[in-house]
């Protein structure tokens, strides 16, 4: 049974991390790729962390998988965020075809109108 349910969740980390991978190759722009692979990413690396806990066991493995869970999840979806955030601050072009809302000012000074791909 164990094997069944580690095999299962190493199976479904994979299968985020490859979808992950997808995402950034079709999705438009960096804001869009960096939310598929941060995404992707910390949801599969989770799942195989917890397999390697259930493999292990408590005794062998317990808090140090726990810590490294924590880590994961902490410390990906930041990257993910720093790296948007400094291509918002480069001016990185954006997908034309997002939803805007109208007249509404964002963080940082500009608009939800600044560089957009597409635009002439």
């Amino acid at each position: 049974m164990n094997e069944v349910l580690i095999n299962a969740l190493v199976l479904a980390g994979t299968t985020f991390i490859l979808l992950g991978a997808i995402g950034a190759a079709r999705l438009p722009d960096v804001f869009c790729q960096g939310h598929a692979v941060a995404k992707g990413a910390t949801l599969g690396i989770l799942l195989i962390l917890l397999a390697l806990g259930v493999s292990l066991g408590v005794e062998a493995a317990g808090f140090k998988v726990f810590f490294a869970m924590v880590f994961q999840f902490a410390t990906v979806p930041v990257g993910s965020h720093l790296v948007s955030r400094l291509a918002w601050e480069k001016g990185i072009p954006r997908w034309r075809m997002r939803p805007i809302d109208q007249g509404q000012e964002v963080a940082g000074g500009g608009s939800p109108r600044d560089p957009v791909l597409g635009d002439d």
